[in-house]
């Protein structure tokens, strides 16, 4: 592809998955999308080989690109526990608190666990003596010969990081504040006061760990993609929904853990402006993973997320994700079960279809095998699928189990349905909602290949395959507004709470000064203040917005009844101050897509029905017209199975609105 000329700047979104790279770039109101294989061992290639493939090149060396990029890399990191050797300092006889963590176990009835490995080895967890109390006085300061003391022993230890973590810093920073300027500067360096001023000072512990733990490699990760893209604005998705400027998104690393799904999210969000809508179920199905979440109104965000075996108490958006990709592995158990996942082949070798060497059975194959996808219409066109490498993946398994190829071929694709349609009731009927009220939105390659059957094991009447749905996350990325999310514990009764504004208005001002040196205009940044709130002897809170305090006693009472099912006589506690500080994305406008209304060009022979299923590009679909299933739907990223009982519609904007038929039609 030739170089792109452009008179001004363009918009490019980069969501970096386990298997693909998505990018999707606007420029002069018009979207063009492209897919590359991911480079797991340097995430930057694929970026840069997609840039080139996409003739950007030039665009790069004149600045003339907007970037926004959601990454996996603290997520891998962490996942795979490749973080950097990192020192963790706490207060005397307070070393151990990640290592007994909260004594839960995770196998209830399990009296033979398998030890977890500490998070921090009992040799790099180091001790000062210094000491707030909980209503932040003073009780021994840090005297310079214990500091020096510190400094010492963390020099023979020769960490890259160190991370802080005292007792009630969020109530005075002064001794982690003279820890970290004591280190030298070629030390990352994490303080809980900075990364989480919340109490709990296990969870703020675990948050400010993580942050030092895989902020090296983020930041060297990020500065090599700054350097090769030098001269063009670049932003990283949070995990909040929101960006943040690469030169200050390694100082938050542990903000990042779900940078690439967060923007899927985002996108949701904007296209159910564009319907009207707002109550939505989405499911994300990627190469390696499958994420979904719920959207009623504004995204759900949570401060009790997880990333492996460990808390992440920053606000991220309220997601679930589970090991079920498009290349995700089938196997045999011991007990001779097909399972599917979580292992997945990853970008290489990738499923044995994609002709790369890979041998192990995948969802992808059985969807190859079934008739699902297409061979010669895969990313457009631009990769053939092997089908014979497909048998040859699958036959081991339907040999072990006496059953054909196809059979087994089905029944990976059941296993993969049921453990979406679990992780589907997990965020909606387990937590009170109908699914019947929401609309199903899939994204990722491979979402429109299982949503009308999950929609239909959800009891679900209507779903949406977004347009450019394949990359939707990258498209996210540009419409994702800047944001900063910030916190501050403060314990006290909700009727001694008058003197609030003075630290919302600081944290306000904080996030401010952050978005204005993003050049973020002044004008367009809001604010909102909200508040943690529980009844006095309470562990968990209910977070509510910010108002009077009558009308704030009143609405958490309303509102744990309506959670819990009871509301107590007893008084209401102010626990944490949270202030969200963000500005507008990207102002898009969709231009309505191409529609032809061809007839169909080619018929499939799909698994489970008798005759022929048309198949249809989507670009031959009319706005406005009803096409009744089942026929496949393939374009250059994704690929959509309308199965019998369901008719799909194009919208103006070229969405694919899928809703069940009733009996009559």
């Amino acid at each position: 592809m030739s170089d792109y000329s452009f008179d001004t700047y363009s918009h490019l979104g980069i969501d970096t998955g386990g298997t693909f790279t998505d990018f999707v770039l606007l420029s002069n109101n018009k979207i063009t999308i492209h897919k590359t294989l991911s480079t797991p061992d340097d995430p930057s290639r694929a970026i840069l080989t997609g840039i080139k493939d996409m003739g950007l090149s030039k665009a790069v060396s004149n600045g003339q690109l907007v970037i926004v990029h959601g990454s996996t890399v603290a997520t891998n990191a962490a996942l795979e526990r490749k973080g950097v050797k990192t020192v963790y300092v706490a207060n005397k006889g307070l070393k151990d608190i990640l290592t007994l963590a909260r004594q839960t176990r995770t196998e209830l009835y399990n009296l033979r666990p398998e030890p977890i490995a500490p998070p921090v080895p009992e040799a790099l967890c180091l001790e000062v003596d210094c000491r707030v109390d909980a209503s932040g006085n003073v009780l021994k300061s840090l005297n310079d010969q214990d500091l020096a003391s510190l400094v010492e022993q963390i020099s023979i230890l020769k960490p890259e990081s160190v991370a802080i973590n005292l007792l009630f810093s969020f109530l005075d920073d002064t001794h982690e504040k003279k820890i970290e300027s004591a280190l030298p500067d070629a030390l990352f360096v994490s303080r809980s006061s900075f990364v989480l001023p919340e109490y709990k000072e296990y969870e703020r512990g675990i948050a400010t760990w993580l942050n030092a733990w895989l902020g090296p490699k983020v930041d060297h990760y990020l500065s090599r993609l700054a350097s090769e893209l030098e001269g063009c604005s670049v932003s990283m998705m949070q995990s909040s929904g929101g960006t943040i400027a690469v030169d200050q998104a390694a100082k938050r690393t542990v903000n990042l853990l779900l940078s690439g799904p967060a923007g899927g999210l985002a996108a949701t969000q904007f296209l159910g402006g564009l319907l009207d809508e707002d109550r939505f179920m989405t499911f994300d199905m990627g190469g390696t993973s499958t994420d979904v979440a719920l959207l009623d109104g504004d995204i759900r965000l949570t401060n009790e997320g997880r990333i492996g075996p460990w808390p992440v108490a920053v606000p991220m958006v309220d997601m679930h994700t589970i090991g079920a990709g498009g290349g995700s592995l089938a196997w045999i158990d011991e007990g001779g079960m097909l399972q599917v996942g979580p292992e997945s082949a990853g970008a290489y070798p990738g499923p044995a279809c994609y002709g790369q060497g890979g041998l192990k059975p995948t969802v992808t194959d059985a969807n190859v095998l079934l008739g699902r996808l297409r061979p010669n219409a895969f990313l457009g066109g631009g990769m053939a699928l092997d089908i014979t490498a497909a048998e040859n993946a699958i036959k081991p398994l339907a040999d072990a189990m006496g059953i054909s190829i196809l059979e087994a071929a089905s029944g990976i694709i059941t296993i993969a349905n049921e453990h979406m349609n679990r992780a589907l009731r997990t965020i909606s009927i387990q937590r009170g909602y109908n699914p019947e009220h929401f609309r199903l939105c899939c994204f990722g390659g491979a979402g429109g290949l299982h949503v009308c059957a999950l929609a239909d094991s959800m009891g679900m009447s209507k779903a949406i395959v977004p347009i450019h749905g394949g990359v939707l996350s990258a498209f996210g990325m540009l419409v994702a507004p800047h944001e900063r999310q910030l916190s501050k514990t403060a314990i006290q009764l909700l009727s001694d709470a008058e003197n609030m504004m003075a630290i919302f208005d600081e944290m306000a001002e904080k996030g401010r000064r952050e978005l204005v040196e993003e050049n973020v205009s002044v004008a367009d940044i809001s604010v909102k203040y909200s508040v943690d709130l529980r009844y006095k002897g309470q562990s968990f809170t209910l977070n509510l917005p910010w108002g009077s305090l009558s009308d704030l006693a009143r609405d958490f009472h309303a509102l744990h009844l309506d959670r819990y099912g009871h509301d107590m006589d007893r008084a209401v506690e102010m626990v944490t101050l949270r202030v969200a500080v963000t500005s507008p994305g990207l102002s898009l406008v969709l231009q309505s897509p191409e529609l032809g209304g061809q007839v169909f060009s080619e018929d499939a022979c799909i698994y489970g029905y008798e005759q022929p299923v048309p198949v249809l590009y989507r670009t031959q679909l009319t706005e406005g017209e009803h096409v009744k299933g089942p026929l496949l739907i393939v374009e250059k990223v994704s690929t959509t199975m309308v199965e019998l009982g369901w008719t799909v519609t194009c919208d103006r904007y070229g969405n694919l609105l899928i809703d069940r038929l009733d009996e009559a039609g």
